[in-house]
């Protein structure tokens, strides 16, 4: 009788280090770790770069044409008064309103 219960012992204890062990690992988030995919990694990468350089020429396109429009020097002066901005926000302001004194005043409005 005496070997009959030490199998049985045995097999509870099998038992329990089991739900321990997974009980730890379940406490502990065992995770296994993943690795990158250098490809993936190198395409987001290229891609995050020709974003960035498309906006950068989008902006360059931008300043051009701000700089094209003509705007007077009374108008720059009337609107940095009016506005009590500096005459570089105003002139700013005039180019991206196209030159018009009255869209630029009613934008700080």
């Amino acid at each position: 009788m005496a070997d009959d219960e030490q199998p049985e012992q045995q097999e509870r204890k099998d038992r329990q280090d089991a739900e321990q062990a997974a009980a730890l690992d379940r406490m502990t988030d065992n995770v296994p770790e993943k690795t990158l995919d250098e490809n993936k990694v190198r395409a987001a990468m290229e891609a995050l770069a020709a974003s960035q350089k498309a906006d950068k020429e989008a902006q360059r396109q931008r300043e051009r044409e701000l700089a094209a429009v003509k705007v007077a020097p009374a108008d720059v002066d009337l609107l940095a008064a009016e506005a009590e901005v500096d005459k570089k926000q105003a002139e700013r302001r005039l180019r991206e309103c196209g030159g018009s004194l009255v869209e630029a005043l009613k934008s700080y409005l």
